[in-house]
């Protein structure tokens, strides 16, 4: 009587198993590569849709009271960030030197300290940016401030490019505080709005008071919007 025997090919099933967890791999990393990035974008909604609800961020500023305004159809990708002039194409160009080239930034609740603000480079990656045509401190009129922001995990307020990455938790009745030549001057912020790239009115300046502005893209990790946390300073 032949006898058959059956001889299973462990080599082929082993490589099968191993290509399945490798496919299963490669969908668990993108799947937490997905997670990783929207999660933030989802709360800042629900963030700001609460914010909004409880009043502590004002509304958008009106269309109607654009300074001046155009489409802009750039693609963000070809669009340089680090250089603080290309966030808002609109904006109002100022001719006026500054009597001093830096003063420094500290907002306490977010861990930033001593952090530098050039008044004669726009380079994002290196410092914070003062915009130039905009108020000296602490003198009347409106200073104002760009810097970075990523994904709020990414946050390292000694890192120039992630510094404003938490501003978005910033809140009215919080505390700005710049030193300028020695003096430290203390500026309590009163609202946050979110405005389009478009929006130059936040340039105006208001002589009656010392105002500050700090500005920001948002939501955190990318560029559609800005957001805007505007401070007044405190009796000296």
């Amino acid at each position: 009587m032949t006898k058959y025997y059956y001889v299973y090919n462990t080599h082929g099933m082993h490589g099968k198993r191993l290509l399945r967890l490798f496919s299963f791999g490669l969908l668990s990393l993108g799947v937490g590569i997905l997670v990783y990035v929207l999660i933030p974008l989802v709360n800042w909604q629900l963030y700001f849709l609460s914010a909004f609800a409880s009043q502590y961020f004002s509304s958008p500023i009106p269309q109607n009271a654009l300074v001046a305004s155009s489409p802009q159809s750039t693609f963000a990708s070809s669009i340089d960030y680090t250089n603080a002039k290309n966030w808002f194409p609109n904006a109002p160009k100022g001719k006026t030197i500054p009597s001093i080239s830096s003063y420094t930034l500290s907002i306490p609740k977010i861990g930033i300290a001593n952090a530098t603000v050039s008044t004669i480079d726009n380079n994002l990656a290196s410092h914070l940016v003062h915009y130039e045509g905009t108020a000296l401190p602490p003198t009347n009129g409106n200073t104002v401030i760009f810097g970075h922001s990523t994904l709020p995990q990414l946050f390292n307020a000694k890192d120039y490019k992630t510094i404003f990455a938490k501003a978005h938790l910033l809140a009215p009745g919080d505390k700005v505080y710049l030193s300028v030549s020695g003096v430290q001057y203390a500026y309590r912020i009163y609202s946050t709005i979110v405005v389009d790239p478009s929006e130059t009115s936040i340039f105006n300046q208001d002589y009656a008071y010392s105002h500050l502005t700090l500005v920001t893209c948002t939501p955190p990790g990318t560029v559609w919007k800005r957001l805007i946390i505007k401070a007044r300073i405190e009796k000296l």
